[in-house]
């Protein structure tokens, strides 16, 4: 028995032994293969919804409380769905065109192998801003559809109160395809730090930064909110009839969901849970309030007041501004960019605005207009190290660049807000001008006096 029982134990620790043996090789190519943190892949589930929340009902209300009554129901309306019907688009083609590689030389738009989301679930990766760290592929496509989503929903500002539903609708489709999908390509799409000679958009390829969108959602939206307000017209009675926000109330919570959705905007755009992202937390917090508090500390000089609608549409245009510099620089750079872009938008939505005589209705253009050009460009300067910068990353070394041109970046920044300009106002003209001449921009004199709530909706915002 004793016998048996030795010969049995033998056996087993000669099979654990092999077991032991084999254990090695198995770890080292189960090593071999990234797998995404869980503190990463809840952050951006996180940061996803924050975006979400940033557009409904953030944007929804900020927008709806700056109409007269009988147009609040609409704004609701049209960011609602807006959201809706990109969220659609995005999985079906927009991920694709806007986060594959075109084929080629192609550097301005992606191909069709993710069409339907094909190949994308929950065992496929990507990789982040570090070599060998990944996320789910289905997380970071989520995480961009609601940059696309707010993106298009930003523009209709611009032409608010008088626009048709019908109309809006088609713009919206036609110039995500068109100007969105390009732009983000141009701007975000690389082969990752692991892949980093492989092809890029436009714009990456150049050495442009833009951490969150100062280009691909903020100018971008602007130029088509601008656009749109000069060929849709000015509404009826604009410069004679008072067209006062008629709930700052729910502008000032609109903003506030803004501001807080907007961690997720920003510091979500890292993909990691690093210290980057706590970077962009913090100039979050602090861009915002250096413009809120200037633009409101410049109208209180100008009119004798400080206006609550003045230091709500301040953090909105500092917020814009740190957009792309967000994870590139200082805190004290970023308060310096917030200050400076709290009175320049200042100037944008009074000055600006009643020099050219357009009827931008929620000042689209200049907020985001003016405050993402400003940062587009100050991304060049704050990003330098002698600033308090991060400097710029060079994923061939693996390290910060020992070199920094700050004039050369600075160039390439505006290259990218030209590119932008350009491409975003030619293609919103088009649309907009094939749009009236086919089924008509917006509604007749009556229904625009009555109000869109019951023009468009057949419902009330507001009980009598």
């Amino acid at each position: 028995m004793n016998f048996r029982l030795g010969l049995m134990m033998l056996v087993a620790l000669l099979g654990l032994s092999g077991i032991a043996m084999a254990d090695p090789a198995a770890d080292a190519a189960a090593a071999a293969v990234p797998v995404p943190d869980k503190g990463d892949t809840t952050w951006m589930l996180v940061s996803t919804l924050l975006v979400i929340m940033m557009t409904i009902p953030g944007l929804a209300l900020f927008y709806g409380g700056l109409v007269r009554a009988k147009n609040m129901l609409s704004v609701l309306a049209q960011v609602f769905t807006i959201f809706c019907v990109i969220a659609i688009l995005w999985v079906v083609y927009g991920y694709s065109l806007a986060f594959t590689d075109g084929g080629g030389m192609n550097s301005f738009i992606g191909g069709f192998s993710k069409l339907f989301l094909k190949s994308v679930d929950t065992a496929i990766t990507v990789e982040t801003f570090s070599k060998g760290v990944v996320i789910h592929e289905m997380l970071f496509m989520v995480f961009q559809l609601t940059f696309a989503a707010i993106t298009t929903a930003l523009i209709v500002g611009g032409f608010a109160e008088r626009i048709k539903f019908s109309a809006l609708l088609v713009f919206s489709v036609l110039w995500f395809t068109l100007s969105y999908l390009p732009m983000a390509h141009m701007v975000w799409f690389w082969g990752g730090p692991s892949a980093y000679d492989a092809p890029a958009g436009f714009l990456f390829a150049k050495g442009a930064l833009d951490f969150a969108g100062g280009t691909v959602v903020h100018i971008n939206a602007a130029m088509a909110a601008l656009v749109g307000s000069i060929v849709v017209g000015k509404r009826v009675g604009y410069g004679r009839d008072p067209m006062t926000p008629h709930s700052l109330v729910m502008t000032m919570v609109g903003a506030s969901l803004l501001w807080v959705g907007w961690f997720g905007f920003n510091a979500g755009s890292n993909l990691e849970a690093t210290g980057t992202a706590v970077l962009a937390m913090v100039n979050t917090i602090l861009a915002t309030a250096a413009a809120g508090l200037s633009w409101m500390f410049a109208e209180w000089l100008l009119r004798g007041k400080p206006s609550l609608l003045g230091v709500t549409s301040g953090a909105v245009a500092g917020l814009v501004a740190i957009t792309p510099a967000a994870g590139f620089s200082g805190p004290m750079g970023a308060i310096v960019l917030g200050m400076i872009t709290g009175v320049a938008c200042l100037w944008g939505v009074t000055g600006l605005k009643h020099m050219l005589g357009y009827d931008d209705s929620l000042d689209v253009f200049g907020v985001h207009g003016i405050g993402g050009m400003i940062g587009a460009i100050g991304t060049g300067i704050v990003v330098n190290p002698a600033l308090g910068g991060t400097g710029i990353f060079d994923y061939a070394t693996g390290a910060v660049a020992t070199e920094f041109d700050m004039a050369h970046q600075v160039w390439v920044q505006m290259q990218g807000v030209g590119t932008v300009v350009i491409w975003s106002g030619l293609v919103s003209f088009v649309l907009f001008t094939l749009i009236k001449y086919t089924m008509g921009l917006r509604v007749t004199q009556d229904e625009e006096r009555e109000g869109l709530d019951t023009v468009s909706h057949g419902e009330r915002a507001y009980s009598l």
